[in-house]
């Protein structure tokens, strides 16, 4: 960089320092800025536009413009060039502005005088918070060294902005992560709580972006990168024989031992930049670039970066997650993603877990429905709108996060948790009571269950036995593949806290969203209809038998129940059910006490298997509807996919006729049946199996209650009529007749 533009670049840093030192209102301190900046480029203009909201740009101090069209003139996100700096944070600079692709003329303004035009996104850590504008008479492109000067100035608004320096009387923004805000995101895992946010990776921030000695920030920057590079060494000697670890590790001590990304951070220093905000500024300009690229190598590898610069900046600062902070009471947990083995750790102490990225299948999806923690996915923005310690409202029912919620918000928030609250008060009521119908009808309920920790609720439920036990979780949250006399001891644990109640184990449920971390990735197209489940298993069978073995010493000389996932067709079930045969002949010649029974099932996910022979039917010793697969492949809609997974009706009539299908073969081969998943624990979802025909139902605990308690007050004789009356009419959903029919007899679902 050349040394004159470094020593303008500074200059202006310093009169912006000596601004923000006086004591002026946020207003006055804007009004201020854009007359040094005004000034120092030499421009006839400088104006900065605030979001008012997350698609409202307006104009909230100016040198140069109509002085009237303060906090008058607005602009929507992509609308005029200022507004397309903003949506694609890209600067824009030009020399004729009225001839340029999206100029808008705005008469309030007076700006149509102007003809060069620099605008630049203003920005922190992939926030957008405004944009800040330079312009002048004179036709011309500015110079690249003027460029820099401005992105530069833009970075200390945000930090500025960050740390509140813009708050006052007259200020012409609020208090950022002060204001109530309402996020939205998918829900993972259903729950309504409260508590207080508790952050992953804790917000760096920067208390100081001016430097004070450019050649002592310097050195700082100098040291803190050789203590990353030889801590990114260590673990990479750490992770020694881990392909997958190791290869992330290599790209870190790449960007690490990077020329370009030192001598850019030495150039933001130089410019007048401290070294924690030359770092942020490149980590900021990473993650505009990251945000706008298609290419998925492209964008891990911009991942790889901005984790690495908050590891740098943690250095530099001193905080992280090792400050020293309490958890907060209550503490909901907030993070960017996070592994299934770090949300363990957490264990049930947290209310509720916020992810800015993941999905509704995720490793960490799984483990909250273990640990029935509300769990909300994609929830935009929230690392960089919470902070430690804000109070947080959670509906795990509609995808809705209240930060620092107003007292209006909160109040009724709390009427809706005291409503729930005295509904479990009467679901445990009934606790023991079975779930009979009115019409003598009994329906079993059972638990699904993945963990240890999920045992202890058996029974205080009120189920009658482990529905489903996913075997996975304890392969997901190890670096390594587990050992069998580890997994029989495991099994064999939750059989003795089951207390003599019947526990369906599923074998390894892996592929699809499900990927071991020391197991190579598969790369496919469509990983929901690829390499999974079983048929890992059946191409890979010393995992399954070493599973198998290990449940037939666990039950040591008890009854043993045995499911396989994802069964497509009656001969893939032949040749599993082979490898228990095997399995058990193994024990016998070894001499190990072998289970007194044993019942050998499969998952019925794929519409397929229900147009099995019939001897299928009469072979397999009990079937069960894993709902959660059986209808994203029944509508053909990804249950990841948010534009299509809540298209279609779980109470379709086309769905119910074919479950219904499925219940009239198992009956004519007398073969147990049962619906697994999340439609078995929705009360009108339950009632309506039960009227089809449908006897085994197995859900996560909090919803046995909610169930048993529409089923203990209703007529199945009655909702199949309504059933079979909407089916008549053609009705496309039974649920609008259902809803009318529940109304009429005034219950509260």
């Amino acid at each position: 960089m050349p040394d004159g533009i470094e020593l303008e670049s500074r200059k202006l840093l310093e009169r912006l320092r000596d601004a923000m030192a006086d004591d002026d209102a946020g207003q006055a301190r804007l009004d201020k800025i854009t007359h040094l900046i005004a000034d120092s480029m030499q421009c006839e203009v400088c104006s900065i536009y605030l979001f008012r909201d997350e698609e409202t740009l307006e104009l909230c101090a100016t040198e140069g413009l109509n002085a009237e069209s303060v906090h008058q003139t607005r602009l929507r996100l992509g609308e005029g060039l200022v507004g397309r700096v903003a949506r694609r944070r890209r600067v824009i600079n030009t020399a004729n502005a009225p001839q340029t692709t999206g100029f808008r003329y705005m008469p309030e303004t007076g700006e149509e005088v102007y003809s060069s035009f620099l605008g630049v996104p203003v920005q922190r850590l992939g926030e957008a918070l405004g944009v800040l504008v330079v312009q002048s008479k004179e036709e011309r492109e500015f110079t690249l060294d003027e460029v820099y000067a401005l992105e530069v100035v833009a970075m200390v608004l945000a930090e500025m902005t960050e740390l509140g320096a813009f708050v006052g009387e007259g200020a012409a923004l609020s208090a950022l992560h002060s204001q109530p805000v309402m996020l939205r995101g998918t829900v993972a895992q259903e729950g309504v709580s409260q508590g207080n946010i508790w952050l992953h990776e804790p917000r760096v921030v920067v208390t100081n972006p001016f430097a004070e000695d450019p050649d002592r920030e310097r050195q700082r920057l100098h040291e803190a990168v050789e203590e990353l590079r030889v801590g990114v060494d260590k673990m990479l000697a750490m992770a020694s024989g881990d392909g997958t670890q190791t290869e992330v590790l290599e790209t870190y001590r790449m960007f690490a031992n990077s020329k370009g990304w030192m001598r850019r951070m030495e150039d933001d220093i130089s410019s007048g930049l401290s070294a924690e905000a030359a770092v942020e500024k490149e980590q900021s300009l990473a993650r505009a670039r990251m945000g706008q690229s298609n290419d998925s190598y492209l964008r891990e590898r911009l991942s790889d970066l901005d984790d690495l610069s908050n590891r740098l900046l943690r250095i530099l600062t001193g905080q992280g997650q090792n400050t020293g902070a309490e958890m907060p009471d209550n503490p909901v947990l907030v993070a960017r993603n996070i592994g299934p083995a770090e949300l363990l750790d957490y264990g049930r102490s947290l209310k509720g877990i916020l992810l800015e990225s993941g999905s509704v299948g995720s490793h960490a999806a799984i483990v909250a429905r273990a640990l029935a923690i509300p769990l909300i996915v994609n929830v935009d923005r929230v690392t960089t709108e919470a902070l430690n310690g804000d109070h947080v409202m959670i509906d795990g029912e509609q995808g809705i996060v209240h930060l620092r919620p107003d007292d209006n918000v909160a109040n009724a928030f709390r009427d809706k948790m005291a409503m729930q609250a005295a509904a479990l008060e009467r679901y445990a009521s009934i606790r023991e009571k079975p779930a009979e119908t009115l019409c003598g009808n009994v329906i079993s309920l059972h638990m699904n269950a993945g963990l240890m920790a999920d045992l202890p609720s058996l029974p205080t439920s009120g189920a009658e036995g482990v529905g489903l036990f996913r075997t996975e979780l304890q392969f997901l949250v190890r670096n390594q593949m587990p050992r069998r006399t580890e997994l029989a001891a495991l099994y064999a644990r939750v059989m003795d806290a089951s207390q003599g109640m019947r526990v369906v184990f599923r074998t390894l449920d892996i592929g699809s969203d499900k990927v071991l971390p020391y197991m190579k990735p598969n790369e496919e197209p469509n990983p929901a209809l690829g390499w999974r489940a079983l048929r890992v298993g059946l191409d890979k069978p010393g995992v399954l038998r070493m599973q198998l073995q290990a449940l037939m010493r666990a039950a040591n000389g008890r009854p043993l129940t045995v499911m396989f996932p994802f069964v497509a067709q009656y001969e893939e079930y032949t040749r599993a059910r082979a490898e228990v045969d095997k399995a058990y002949e193994r024990e016998r010649r070894l001499g190990h006490p072998l289970p007194s029974e044993i019942e050998v099932g499969a998952m019925l996910e794929t519409p397929s298997l229900a147009f099995s022979p019939n001897k299928f039917f009469e072979e397999v010793d009990f079937l069960s509807i894993g709902g959660n697969d059986l209808k994203q492949f029944f509508f053909a809609a990804d249950r990841e996919n948010e534009r299509v997974r809540k298209r279609y009706d779980t109470l379709n009539v086309s769905f119910l006729s074919f479950i219904e299908r499925i219940v009239e073969r198992c009956e004519q081969t007398h073969t147990p049946l049962s619906f697994c998943g999340e439609d078995a624990g929705r009360p009108v979802e339950a009632l309506c199996f039960a009227a089809i025909g449908l006897r085994t139902l197995s859900m996560r605990p909090a919803s046995i209650g909610p169930v048993k308690s529409i089923l203990r007050r209703s007529n199945l004789a009655e909702v199949r009529k309504v059933i079979t009356d909407a089916r008549h009419r053609g009705d496309m959903s039974v649920r609008p007749a259902i809803m009318e029919y529940l109304r009429d007899q005034n219950w509260v679902t």
